[in-house]
């Protein structure tokens, strides 16, 4: 393993200061410390997704003729396809930049469901947008040839270039951050008093990452029937849209989403159309702790937010931030009988619990037992 001093230094070498991206757990270390050094020996800008980061790489070489540095996992390799091919791409406007992607679900390697496709296709889907990549070992003269020849091909071609990231490529990195989140409910607490409070017969549409996972465990503590819950353990971002279909097909349901700040943010355009077409059954739940927990405790841009203006801007009929547990129980009960879309941001406290545990069945599993809960119960 190297150090991320070490492979920031190789960056800095090369004229490599400038950084944009999602994190990604296999190299969160790295992360934790270009936002620590944000402003003093380089400059990173937390984006809303990686589609957006790439476009504030290519922002950045218009403006200074410098090459910027995106960083993603390799779900969001997807998510960039189009600023890659219509504004990066040499055929376009040959717009040169180094992608750290992190290889999720490589093949051999145990990992989660939702990982498994794009780990498996991640090279052969850089070959086919014709982009070339380095699979970096974590040594420091290796980084430094494949970051010339990435170099060379920027000279040359003036498009993007990869290097691809594996698990344990950099050592522990311990976060000099002195900000601390600090609220009364962790959202593990948060969603067992909301969970409590549910109907037997409402809906709950939970967001990827350790909100799924803690609806899962309440509901095998609870012994409480999956069915009525959909793990949207992929996708993120999109467990609000999935939902507004689902409110919308279902007006005998009231439909939970449980939602993070940071999947709020990746696919904030969601709340204009949730906005527009206005279901009543719709409840909208924002667990707000201002960071990416699942992947590190990286900061997502939630502070500078304000989620109930904006879901008022887009047509939302009532909101509310909830703080303490006491407001979260008035709140539970005052929803009851308002028409939706609602939406209501609970601050909570990172919990960062390693105890959680994945759904034990494929993914498919779930989807059967509560879609067919969906259509038998109309």
């Amino acid at each position: 393993m190297i150090s991320c001093q070490e492979f920031f230094t190789i960056l800095k070498e090369k004229g490599f200061t400038f950084f944009t991206g999602i994190p990604d757990s296999t190299f969160k270390h790295f992360i934790k410390f270009i936002s620590d050094n944000n402003g003093e020996l380089l400059q990173n800008i937390v984006a809303s997704n990686e589609c957006e980061s790439i476009a504030i790489s290519a922002g950045y070489y218009l403006a200074t003729s410098k090459i910027g540095v995106v960083y993603m996992q390799n779900s969001g390799l997807g998510k960039t396809v189009n600023p890659l091919t219509s504004l990066c791409d040499p055929e376009i406007y040959a717009i040169p930049i180094l992608l750290l992607i992190g290889w999720r679900g490589e093949p051999g390697k145990i990992d989660a469901p939702q990982h498994r496709k794009m780990g498996r296709i991640m090279l052969s889907l850089l070959d086919t947008l014709e982009i070339p990549y380095s699979i970096l070992k974590p040594e420091i003269e290796d980084i430094r040839l494949n970051l010339n020849s990435a170099i060379k091909y920027f000279n040359k071609m003036k498009g993007p270039y990869a290097f691809i990231i594996k698990r344990n490529f950099f050592k522990d990195y311990k976060s000099n951050n002195k900000e601390i989140v600090s609220y009364e409910l962790s959202r593990q607490q948060a969603i067992d008093l909301i969970m409590d409070n549910l109907n037997e017969n409402n809906i709950v549409i939970s967001t990827t990452g350790f909100t799924s996972r803690e609806v899962y465990e309440y509901r095998e503590k609870t012994k409480k029937a999956h069915n009525r819950s959909f793990y949207n353990i992929g996708s993120m971002g999109c467990a609000s849209s999935i939902g507004l279909t689902i409110a919308l097909h279902n007006s005998n349901k009231k439909i939970f989403i449980f939602d993070g700040d940071g999947a709020a943010i990746m696919q904030m355009g969601a709340f204009t159309t949730i906005g527009k077409n206005s279901p009543k059954n719709f409840i909208h739940i924002v667990f707000d702790n201002h960071m990416h927990e699942t992947t590190g405790g990286q900061p997502t841009n939630s502070s500078s937010v304000d989620f109930v203006k904006l879901a008022f801007a887009c047509n939302y009929k009532y909101g509310k931030v909830v703080i303490t547990k006491n407001e979260l129980i008035e709140t539970i009960s005052d929803i009851k009988n308002r028409d939706g879309p609602i939406i209501i941001v609970i601050k909570v406290k990172p919990s960062f619990n390693a105890e959680l545990k994945r759904p034990e069945k494929e993914p498919k599993y779930y989807k059967e037992i509560f879609q067919n809960y969906l259509i038998n119960s109309k």
